[in-house]
């Protein structure tokens, strides 16, 4: 006989009338009051300006939310997309794409260390990866409770079963429930909490790690999609196009990443500790 846990948490937490208020919801404003937390404490530490952490959560807020849902419109769903343009400002019916969201942080990161820092973009990058590790947990906590981005059918021990009709089963519907199977968000949560620690822990005991430019964002990156990468082979594909894929999307999008880590991490070493004043 199988074993196998049956996932049976609901993705909202209660209803305002029509609308839902979710525990995805929940977790992503969880994520960024702790990410403003934690970068304000980061910040005082070494006695920057406190202004620079109020505007570097303006742009943060904006680049995510933005990125996140370009990157699911053009990444993964442009075959609908461009034929109901004001769809994509529907945000409110889910799609989001973790890839959009960090090229939108690269791109607000640049910006705003132009406007505001007057420093080298990787000096901020380097403290923000820490809480941007933290919220990666959280959103695929969220995941797990929308029963979505699951792995293969599988016979370990620990294999849950989804509901697979999570709207209708929301409006009172009997739950139809998937095959046991991965529960790849899990795996995708402790990786990104095994990252979270090693960026926190060389941030906060190493004498140079933050200094060296380009270290802790190489680190995140390579944490962070790699492991991405490798769980992807066994996760449900997102979308019908990737179906037959040697790579699928999420796979093609994390490469860049991991070798733009491995490079960082050989530039930060090879080059010395950068001091501001």
């Amino acid at each position: 006989m199988l074993n196998y846990i049956t996932w049976t948490v609901k993705p909202e937490i209660f209803f305002l009338g029509n609308m839902e208020i979710r525990w995805y919801g929940l977790f992503f404003a969880i994520a960024f009051y702790m990410g403003l937390v934690m970068m304000t404490r980061m910040f005082k530490a070494e006695k920057v300006k406190e202004e620079w952490v109020d505007k570097l959560f303006i742009y943060i807020m904006l680049a995510v939310v933005l990125g996140a849902r370009l990157g699911h419109v053009f990444f993964y769903a442009w075959d609908y997309y461009q034929h109901h343009l004001l769809d994509i400002f529907k945000i409110w019916e889910g799609g989001l794409a973790s890839h959009g969201g960090a090229f939108g942080i690269l791109i607000a990161v640049w910006i705003y260390s132009k406007k505001v820092t007057k420093r080298n973009m990787l000096w901020t990058l380097d403290r923000l990866v820490i809480p941007v590790a933290f919220a990666a947990i959280l959103i695929r906590l969220g995941n797990l409770t929308n029963h979505e981005i699951y792995g293969h059918a599988t016979d370990l021990p620990w294999a849950f079963r989804f509901v697979s009709n999570v709207q209708a089963w929301q409006h009172g519907a009997e739950p139809i429930f998937t095959a046991a199977s991965h529960p790849t968000q899990i795996y995708e949560s402790l990786s990104y909490l095994l990252t979270f620690l090693t960026v926190g822990s060389l941030y906060l005991k190493s004498k140079t790690a933050k200094d060296r430019q380009g270290l802790l964002l190489g680190v995140f990156f390579i944490g962070t999609f790699l492991s991405r990468f490798l769980i992807e082979f066994i996760k449900e594909d997102q979308e019908a196009f990737e179906a037959g894929m040697m790579l699928n999307m999420g796979q093609w999008l994390s490469v860049p990443f991991v070798l733009a880590g491995f490079y960082l991490i050989a530039r930060a070493i090879n080059k010395q500790p950068v001091h501001y004043k």
